[in-house]
């Protein structure tokens, strides 16, 4: 059987789950165990579900010494859970970063699942299956799945959520007492990942749909009386635990603090400017964006079909919002991508399509070939720029990118779209491998705080982590690698005395603190012994750096 006739059969297959599951593993499961913890968000999630079970407290959230009353405990419980699983089963521990992304692939697995399970409904079992297949295949979800946060996870309960939902809607006459639970329950378990954000995209939803219907009688389906308070039941008890255990500031701060500040003036330097969603979807969904634009005309056509209907009033208003808010990063429209998928799928598979505007299918066909040859290029070059080296595995890339377009821009001028969509989808493992596996693990540059780790391992092997301080260089991966206790100290007179405070202690002070260590320590008279250093790249401040490892003389 040739390649193209496997494609064709593909969507047909006996065994639609198991190949969509087998998809996900090859495109995702490439560095997931071996790339070091990144900084910022993964380390800072990590270090706080560590925490958790170091300590055994399971309702306050702290990262280090501070309580971290940004997001709700949902991925924090799942991270945890993970943890203890890979302990009790011996097959790592918690100061591996790969246990605590297991629910982030799980949770995009389960996403891309729910997509093809509720979407059979709306477009058809064709069309769901393939729309699946370019959903995995998503740049976006693919580097979530190898971050320890809440996206992936919550990606999963709003497809979910919106799944039930949308079966509601079609069919209300057939939806019982059991699916309307598992609507509330999934809510719940949305919230306690991350707030409003799962309840806002419904809500969005179903006011869109009553408006435009000019009726809601089919919202009795889902039995809200017993079901807002199934959903309540399934998050209050920690909202109380954790309101009580802080006094009321995580509300204060995840409100007002993190939620609102993120609404109104682009927090932590990621704003954007209206529009930003649709420019970063051309390569945030590589490589499906070619033809979800081109299902979008189509679409918008076909908009009085009930189904077709449903999966722009998921759309529509919920990006809406995430463009007018003011913070911006291209992972937060990631749970409009399953409908979006759906109807570029449900275009390709109709024999009755119309071709798409020229400019539609040029504009798709640009950001495809740009996000092929980027990666393949960026793959290549990545060990020279970090590393200045060359290394025969990265420039894989260059090949790996060749054969995806040579294939998929094939199928296209051949006018079958569909076979082009899941030969991107297939053609996008060793493309991703090559990155994924070939290359960021391999990288020495980037990783600071593993390597300091490593060498205060040789130096001081089983250094309690609170004898350890740094200056000059704070990111959560560094406290992640060396261990909760670590002591972040506020410049290099700060290093010095905290060498001077007591014996066997040891210190990593960065190049810009330098002068000021060894000026401190002088007056102290501290004879401090470099143990050795560590050079690389601090790519969240995009600067270069050297720590310096330091331990007092004895007299």
């Amino acid at each position: 059987m040739s390649l193209r006739d496997a494609l064709d059969r593909l969507p047909e297959t006996r065994w639609p789950r198991l190949c969509l599951c087998l998809l996900c593993l090859l495109l995702w499961l490439p560095g997931f165990f071996t790339l070091p913890p990144g900084d910022r968000d993964e380390s800072r999630f990590a270090q706080a579900s560590r925490q958790m079970v170091e300590s055994g407290d399971y309702v306050r959230i702290r990262y280090g010494e501070e309580d971290r009353n940004k997001k709700p405990v949902g991925i924090h419980w799942a991270q945890s859970a993970s943890v203890h699983v890979a302990e009790a089963l011996g097959l790592g521990g918690r100061d591996q970063i790969w246990p605590y992304r297991v629910p982030s692939l799980l949770g995009a697995l389960l996403g891309v699942l729910a997509t093809f399970h509720w979407g059979r409904a709306l477009v058809g079992r064709r069309a769901a299956f393939l729309g699946a297949a370019m959903l995995a295949s998503c740049l976006v979800l693919t580097v979530e799945t190898h971050i320890a946060k809440t996206d992936a996870a919550l990606f999963a309960t709003v497809a979910a959520a919106m799944g039930l939902l949308g079966r509601a809607y079609l069919a209300p006459g057939h939806f019982s007492a059991r699916q309307a639970a598992g609507f509330w329950l999934v809510l719940g378990l949305s919230i306690l990942l991350k707030g409003p954000i799962g309840p806002m995209v419904v809500a969005l939803a179903v006011v869109t749909l009553c408006i435009a219907d000019r009726a809601g009688r089919w919202l009795r389906v889902l039995r809200p009386a017993w079901g807002i308070p199934l959903t309540l039941l399934v998050v209050l008890p920690w909202f109380v635990a954790i309101g009580i255990a802080t006094e009321g500031r995580f509300f204060a701060e995840a409100v007002g603090g993190d939620m609102l500040a993120k609404v109104n003036s682009g927090e932590e330097a990621h704003w954007g400017p209206p529009g930003y969603y649709i420019l970063t979807f051309l390569i945030a969904a590589f490589p499906a964006a070619f033809l979800v634009l081109r299902g979008l005309p189509r679409a918008w056509r076909d908009r009085l079909h009930p189904g077709t209907r449903f999966l722009l009033a998921w759309i529509i208003p919920s990006w809406l919002v995430f463009e007018a808010v003011a913070t911006k990063l291209p992972h937060y429209s990631l749970p409009m991508y399953p409908p979006l998928m759906l109807l570029g799928a449900a275009w390709a598979m109709d024999p009755l399509r119309r071709p798409a505007p020229a400019w539609l299918r040029w504009t798709g066909i640009v950001a495809l070939v740009l996000g092929a040859a980027g990666l393949g290029i960026a793959s290549a070059l990545l060990p020279y720029l970090a590393d200045r080296r060359i290394d025969p595995v990265a420039l894989l890339g260059i090949p790996a990118a060749a054969l995806f377009l040579w294939v998929v821009l094939g199928e296209i001028r051949r006018g079958r779209p569909a076979r082009a969509g899941l030969a991107a989808a297939v053609l996008a493992i060793p493309l991703y491998a090559v990155a994924l596996e070939g290359v960021l693990p391999r990288l020495t540059a980037p990783w600071v705080g593993p390597r300091v780790a490593a060498l205060l391992a040789e130096k001081a092997p089983g250094l309690p982590p609170a004898q350890f301080g740094v200056a000059g260089y704070h990111e959560p991966s560094q406290m992640f690698a060396t261990g909760t206790g670590t002591v972040l100290l506020r410049n290099g007179t700060a290093a010095a005395a905290f060498l001077a405070e007591a014996p066997g202690r040891f210190a990593a002070v960065g190049d810009r603190d330098l002068t000021a260590f060894q000026a401190e320590a002088q007056r102290l008279g501290l004879t401090a012994q470099e143990e050795g250093s560590v050079e690389g790249f601090n790519y969240t401040r995009g600067r270069h750096i050297v720590l310096r490892l330091f331990r007092a003389a004895a007299p």
